[in-house]
């Protein structure tokens, strides 16, 4: 099977993360799954338990909150598939590290994202956050967050082989 880079969007507990592990088990066992989730509480460290758990202890796990980019390309090689759970965390630890982030800037990583996926052999499953139907955020950092997300999805989404929207636990592909 050739390398191929998966989107997989969807809303809160839509089956976003079950789907991506499905899939990087179909493409071979070695797995790197990286992680942008911190543990700040320990209700978020009981999140981050039960999503290890579920997971095949033979997965090479890496937490990298902020340099994503830097970590797949020094860590991807040995990899059949590379899990990125999730782009809505990172995006959101980006901002609370810098509040001045541009547009530019957040472009910019995406595109250093893409590069880690053009220069290796493995499968990128990357998971994010549909945040553009809900409500407007009511605090202009919420506002700019939205944004940004839904601009990294786009430009992922753009490069991207196969964009999957997860409903209720139910895959369905956008662009194949």
């Amino acid at each position: 099977m050739n390398k191929q880079l998966v989107l997989i969007l969807g809303g809160v507990r839509s089956g976003k993360s079950r789907y991506a592990q499905q899939l990087a088990s179909e493409v071979g066992n070695r797995v790197l799954f990286l992680a942008t989730a911190e543990a700040g509480d320990a209700e978020m460290k009981l999140r981050i338990a039960r999503h290890k758990s579920s997971r095949p202890e033979s997965w090479r796990t890496i937490e990298e909150q902020l340099d994503i980019a830097g970590v797949l390309r020094k860590n991807a090689a040995r990899a059949d598939a590379v899990i990125i759970d999730c782009i809505t965390i990172w995006l959101s630890n980006m901002l609370l590290h810098n509040e001045k982030l541009s547009e530019k800037e957040i472009i910019a990583e995406i595109d250093r994202l893409i590069d880690a996926y053009e220069q290796g052999d493995a499968t990128y499953v990357i998971v994010s956050g549909e945040v553009g139907m809900g409500i407007v955020p009511e605090h202009p950092l919420g506002r700019i967050f939205r944004d940004y997300l839904g601009l990294a999805n786009q430009r992922l989404a753009a490069r991207a082989d196969r964009v999957v929207l997860m409903v209720a636990g139910i895959s369905v592909d956008v662009k194949k």
